[in-house]
Parts: C-alpha cells; structure tokens; sequence
C-alpha cells in the first residue's frame, strides 16, 4: 500500500484530501505545518508527499526546497495543492521542485491519477 503525507492546515481541506485518499487504498499520514511534516519525515517514508503553499510558519515553496535539498527526503515526489491558481504560481512551484501542482478545490477525480502518475515515474525512476 502507497503513503500519502498530506501537509495541510486547514481542516477541512485535510480531512477531503485523507478521505479521497483512503477511499483509494492510500495509506494517509497528515501534518498542519512544515514542522509537523519534518517530525513524520524522520520515523516514515511516505511515497508522495501532497503539500499547501500558504502554511503557518514555514510556506509550503521553502519546505519544499528543503525536502529536495536533503538527500534523505529529495527523491520522495512532491504534489502542491494549493488555493494560489495563477500560471506565476503554478511555474514557481514547480520551478522549487515540485513534480506536480493541484488547485483547490480538489476533486478525487483530478487529484488520484496525479498521485498515482508521480508514484509510477517514481517507481520507473528508481528501477532504471
């Protein structure tokens, strides 16, 4: 069974995403904030990690470089999910190392074939 960690502080949007996830056959580890995130991080390896850019403390643009900084943490693909929508938006994030960017609100039907699609490269990255 994959593992999603899914970086989100707002509730609502936490619990969509973990429900869309689980109903999938996602194993589903949550985090409200990039130090919640960074604690996970050291006693699991998740397989994607789902992150929001507008985080307290940390924004989810400087977790992101530091998870594709760290040689433990930088081969894991990242999935911004985020209510910034612009085109800017979408480059910067993918431009920090992002492997794929989501807008909320996020329908199970946008969101699951980009989890399995970054799982998958992932997945044909590591056999090569």
């Amino acid at each position: 069974m994959n593992t999603v960690l899914v970086v989100e502080d707002c509730l609502v949007d936490r619990k969509a995403i973990e429900f869309s996830l689980k109903q999938n056959g996602f194993e589903v580890l949550t985090a409200q904030n990039g130090e919640e995130a960074i604690q996970k991080l050291r006693n699991y390896q998740p397989d994607v990690i789902i992150l929001d850019i507008l985080l307290p403390g940390y924004s989810g643009f400087e977790i992101c470089r530091q998870f594709k900084t760290d040689p433990k943490t930088k081969k894991i693909p990242i999935v911004f999910c985020s209510s910034k929508a612009t085109e800017l938006d979408k480059f910067w994030g993918l431009k920090q190392g992002a492997d794929a960017y989501l807008t909320k609100p996020i329908v199970s039907q946008e969101i699951i074939p980009i989890i399995n699609q970054v799982i998958n490269r992932q997945t044909f990255a590591g056999e090569a």
